[in-house]
């Protein structure tokens, strides 16, 4: 009876659950230590072996979209975006269905160019994904905007490639983790009528959510326009 009651306890436990477990409990440290708040009965996200793998190319080519349409959403010149998309080389292949029709768009309406040049929150993340940048600050401004079009400029396509290295799934992983209970402790505060704990800035924390959701594909790998930041 005992080998039985041990072979239905390995059969209804998740593999590798401690992993997940494992990161949950390091981030809801951090989060503590950093005070913002934290609900422990969050789940957890996928696992390495539950999770999506994108290839550096994906990841690339999803960097340079973004930067693109975030550059038509800022400025609305749509001479501008076609000039850049001949410059790195981009097609069509390389935007989702909702950013190609904002490129096609000749003249967005001021909320549409909004949602757009947030993007510039999700190139952040996949410059630092593809370890282009050291580090992913702490959630609590916005990007360095020159910073990433220097950056974009100086290595164009071909040199993102040559120095592009996708970091190890574990630390993508990581990231997303943090981001998933930053975006709760945020969104609770907006259900209380509370300002944003800890200086976390919540427009930041949603772009940078949903980038790492679709770097790792939560959920099961939804296309970008599709992907959901649940909490």
């Amino acid at each position: 009876m005992i080998r039985v009651a041990l072979l239905a306890l390995l059969l209804a436990t998740p593999l590798h659950a401690g992993e997940a477990e494992d990161r949950k409990a390091a981030t809801i440290a951090l989060l503590q230590e950093q005070g913002v708040p934290v609900l422990p009965t969050l789940p957890t996200i996928e696992t390495e072996a539950q999770s999506l793998r994108r290839t550096e190319e994906e990841v690339i080519r999803r960097t340079i979209a973004l930067a693109i349409v975030a550059v038509k959403g800022e400025t609305g010149d749509s001479d501008l975006a076609r000039n850049l998309i001949t410059q790195f080389g981009a097609d069509e292949s390389w935007f989702s269905t909702a950013e190609q029709a904002f490129l096609d768009a000749a003249d967005p309406d001021q909320q549409m160019r909004a949602q757009f040049a947030w993007r510039y929150e999700t190139v952040e993340v996949m410059l630092w994904a593809l370890g282009i940048y050291d580090e992913l600050k702490y959630p609590s401004e916005i990007m360095d905007v020159p910073r990433m079009a220097d950056t974009l400029r100086g290595l164009g396509t071909e040199g993102l490639r040559a120095q592009a290295s996708l970091r190890p799934q574990a630390e993508l992983l990581d990231a997303a983790d943090r981001i998933y209970r930053y975006h709760w402790a945020t969104r609770q505060a907006r259900l209380d009528g509370a300002p944003p704990p800890a200086g976390l800035y919540p427009d930041v924390i949603w772009e940078r959510h949903h980038a790492l959701n679709w770097l790792i594909g939560a959920h099961g790998g939804q296309p970008w326009d599709e992907v959901s930041t649940d909490t």
